[in-house]
């Protein structure tokens, strides 16, 4: 990236934190002027703000998007209007020119891609914010998904990082002194750290074949490691259509209730017993074979779960099975969870609102993610959450992703029979420490 536009990059960033700062600065004189209507207009700078912060991040791109996909999640940093805005931010973006890919795939295979490829589309099937992905054929005859790291995406990672980090300083400095957000930049590095590192990917999803050798109606893709590196991972080509694709499910002989039931039994067998999770099920990278079987990709953003976590989440998914507000509690605290005053009602309240929405399975499951999220956002902020784990905050974004997918398949959200046969099978391996991942 050459100096200018490297300073014109920061620029807008900048000027965009600036302005929205600026709003803030004239909302607080305005409320002090007017406190009556305070609340309204505090709320109309938040959404005008996100909406703000969305119109940069689509147009400058790079880590900026998937900064605000990690603030649509964090609704114990943002207020709701940010996390509504930025929630529907998607990784799905505009392609980058043939001939940028190209030079790309050259350098790091060390040869004309014509040696290695018998064939390779020019036109991805599908772009994101650090890489897209191109169909292609090896000289061996072997069907291959080529996904390739845009030629300056490192560099603009590096600026993004820069940027975010003197962002959220001089944020906690002078409009959001009650939130700490060091979290956020910390779990922004991790995942652009993550996904940039293809070869990391490419373990990630040999990890998880692994896990579902023995489950056919998981599908993941093979690597071929041969031609993979850090910016080219190559992996053999899985057909399938997109889980949300009503009409082609159909097609395919496959309803949307199947689909929700595997996609909830791959996700619980994961977290509670496999304890290594896909921590980006959004609709594009889940398809659907005939079978049916479930196609997962791109992994990227996965994570390890330590055996002393993952004991004290089974206890949180038993207890909530079996709707024990004092046992839920018991467990967010065992997880990590830390309030200010150290009060143990708290959490329990939290537990009361898990165990009351997890016997109304019938709820549409976006309104049920959306009230939840309010309601336990309520109950943390009046008791001010010190510490919530990072790994409880992933886990939430996936559960969310899920229960946004259910609803776009209009299929009611009903986790806890899953839940419980992985929480009694997670407990059996608990008798057997030696069994759980370290």
């Amino acid at each position: 990236m050459n100096p200018a536009r490297r300073a014109a990059r920061t620029v807008r960033v900048l000027y965009t934190a600036a302005v929205i700062y600026l709003g803030y600065k004239w909302t607080g004189l305005r409320n002090r002027a007017d406190p009556a209507n305070a609340a309204a207009r505090t709320s109309g700078q938040h959404l005008g703000s996100a909406r703000r912060f969305l119109g940069m991040a689509t147009s400058v791109r790079g880590l900026m998007i998937k900064a605000g996909q990690v603030m649509g999640a964090r609704a114990d940093l943002f207020p709701d209007e940010y996390v509504d805005v930025l929630s529907k931010l998607h990784d799905d973006l505009p392609p980058r020119p043939f001939r940028e890919i190209r030079r790309v795939v050259d350098a790091e295979l060390g040869r004309p891609l014509e040696q290695v490829f018998a064939e390779f589309e020019p036109k991805p099937v599908a772009s994101a914010s650090l890489a897209q992905v191109h169909r292609a054929r090896l000289g061996d005859g072997r069907q291959v998904a080529v996904k390739v790291q845009y030629p300056d995406i490192e560099e603009i990672v590096k600026i993004d990082l820069r940027n975010i980090r003197l962002i959220a300083r001089a944020a906690n400095r002078l409009i959001l002194r009650e939130i700490d957000l060091k979290s956020f930049v910390a779990e922004l590095e991790y995942a652009a750290s993550q996904e940039l590192d293809f070869v990391q990917e490419g373990h990630n999803a040999e990890r998880m074949a692994r896990d579902f050798r023995a489950t056919p109606s998981i599908v993941v893709p093979s690597i071929a490691w041969e031609h993979t590196s850090r910016r080219l991972l190559v992996m053999n080509f899985v057909d399938g259509v997109k889980a949300t694709d009503a009409v082609a499910l159909k097609e395919r002989g496959v309803t949307p209730t199947q689909v929700m039931d595997l996609v909830i039994d791959a996700y619980m067998r994961q977290i509670l017993i496999n304890g290594f999770f896909h921590g980006d099920p959004h609709p594009g990278n889940i398809f659907v074979q005939p079978g049916p079987r479930l196609v997962l990709l791109d992994f990227g953003l996965c994570k390890e779960l330590s055996a002393d976590f993952r004991r004290a989440h089974v206890q949180l998914t038993w207890a909530m099975v079996s709707g024990d507000r004092v046992a839920i509690g018991d467990a967010l605290r065992a997880i990590g969870f830390e309030t200010r005053d150290d009060d143990p009602s708290a959490l329990e309240r939290v537990g009361e609102l898990f165990a009351r929405r997890m016997s109304d399975p019938a709820t549409p499951n976006r309104d049920l993610t959306r009230r939840m999220n309010t309601e336990m956002m309520a109950i943390v902020k009046a008791n001010p959450v010190v510490r919530i784990p990072a790994d409880f905050l992933l886990i939430g974004r996936v559960m969310g992703l899920i229960s946004g997918l259910g609803a776009q398949l209009k299929v009611p959200l009903d986790v806890s029979q899953s839940m419980g046969i992985y929480a009694a099978q997670a407990q059996a391996d608990l008798s057997r420490p030696a069994a759980l991942p370290a």
